[in-house]
């Protein structure tokens, strides 16, 4: 966590079946019921102890952590085969650390598959938010 307990807010592109499964965790998580508009994309910090905050930082830090095993696991094929213009603007807030190393390893599973962030974005999280995950451990 920063010095001042805040998250940074940082936007990933992802399928709808994606946002859907974010929307739910959150739900599960933070009591959060109205994802799409829970986060407000105007500001760039969260104070800590905001519920929806919390849950996406336990979520980041998850994926930053378990990123090698997802890897492996997403389906980067399928994740390609979204419509282009079907995938939308999700918000996560994490530690400005972890950020930066979610963005790290995002950039370089693009490069290594040769595909655009939002399909690595989509295929990672997909892996992450699957019932049989490592997030479900």
């Amino acid at each position: 966590m920063t010095a001042d307990d805040r998250y940074k807010l940082f936007g990933v592109y992802v399928s709808e079946a994606v946002f859907d499964a974010l929307e739910t965790f959150l739900y599960e998580e933070a009591g959060v019921v109205d994802y799409g508009n829970y986060f407000d994309p105007s500001v760039s910090t969260l104070p800590a102890g905001d519920p929806g905050a919390d849950a996406t930082d336990r979520l980041v830090s998850a994926v930053v952590a378990a990123f090698a095993t997802l890897y492996d696991e997403a389906d980067f094929e399928a994740a390609r085969r979204v419509d282009a213009d079907a995938f939308v603007l999700a918000h996560l807030a994490a530690d400005p650390q972890t950020v930066t190393r979610a963005r790290e390893r995002f950039q370089a599973a693009a490069t290594i598959q040769e595909t655009d962030s939002r399909t690595v974005h989509t295929a990672i999280l997909s892996a992450a938010l699957a019932d049989s995950g490592p997030l479900e451990e």
